[in-house]
């Protein structure tokens, strides 16, 4: 048998946090009386003292501080299964998965998500990024944020522009060529691309000169970083680079700037469109003018 239980051990986190037994009582609707004594009890059966009084305050012991620390993430976790449990009783979605092309910065992934959770903790959100040149498969995914529309991948908007610019390590050598440097000279170099090797073949077609291909984002930035080639890549992924002077934009005749459009979309099988895809759409939508 358990000498302690998760709601003590929740009342002792409260106690911590709150400074004092009452704040801790008020804050769980008990009577000061019920902590103190969940938490004596708490003491008494681990034979080990978890709380002393500084001052006003009511603090953790060392024994305390190391014990509740290892007990933390076990109440995180029962706190998301309870707002998982309410998410259900209520008829919310457990579960999105969200498809999205991995140029979208971020940066505004990562807020959209953050302010979901905070509206739906009992909802999860899956997310899988995909390559521009990829033809994903979209059949499971809720809601997609994809750069081309492929047949059949929903109905949906235009959600954002990305932005990309042709960029060399500051000291690679199409950085010392004399005026603005032309199609023929950049020829001459290799392209860093991102695309999946499916696509490569394609790629070489319309293209003057050699390119490499990496499957990432991050591995065509490393690649440009260490003079592997150049490469159009997206801008916000390279603003402290460029800031820092180690990229350079390339000064090209033309086509120093590129614009790649992300579109929102949604499944063409969901009929109806609840609260929580309702919420991640608008999210999505308001998130790209911030």
């Amino acid at each position: 048998m358990h000498k302690s239980t998760l709601e003590q051990w929740s009342l002792l986190n409260e106690v911590v946090l709150r400074g004092s037994f009452a704040s801790a009582a008020e804050s769980t609707h008990r009577s000061q009386s019920s902590v103190s004594y969940n938490l004596a009890m708490l003491q008494e059966r681990l034979e080990v003292t978890l709380l002393e009084t500084k001052g006003r305050r009511t603090v953790l012991t060392p024994a305390g501080e190391k014990l509740l620390a290892q007990v933390r993430p076990l109440l995180k976790a029962f706190y998301a299964l309870e707002s998982t449990a309410s998410a259900m009783r209520n008829g919310e979605r457990s579960r999105i998965e969200l498809m999205v092309d991995s140029i979208l910065p971020r940066e505004h992934l990562f807020s959209v998500l953050s302010e979901f959770q905070r509206l739906y903790p009992g909802t999860q959100v899956n997310v899988t990024e995909v390559l521009e040149t990829q033809i994903p498969d979209n059949s499971q995914a809720d809601v997609m944020v994809l750069s081309q529309r492929q047949p059949g991948t929903g109905r949906g908007e235009w959600m954002m522009n990305v932005d990309f610019v042709a960029v060399a390590h500051h000291q690679h050598a199409l950085h010392h060529l004399n005026g603005a440097v032309s199609a023929e000279q950049l020829a001459e170099y290799p392209l860093i691309r991102i695309a999946d090797h499916q696509h490569f073949s394609v790629l070489q077609e319309h293209h003057q000169g050699e390119i490499w291909a990496c499957s990432t984002i991050e591995a065509a930035i490393e690649a440009v970083m260490h003079q592997v080639g150049y490469g159009w890549l997206p801008e916000t992924r390279i603003q402290s680079a460029l800031a820092a002077g180690t990229l350079k934009m390339l000064p090209l005749q033309q086509g120093v700037r590129r614009v790649t459009a992300l579109h929102l979309l949604i499944n063409n099988e969901i009929i109806v469109i609840d609260a929580q895809l309702q919420t991640l759409l608008d999210l999505m939508r308001n998130k790209a003018w911030i």
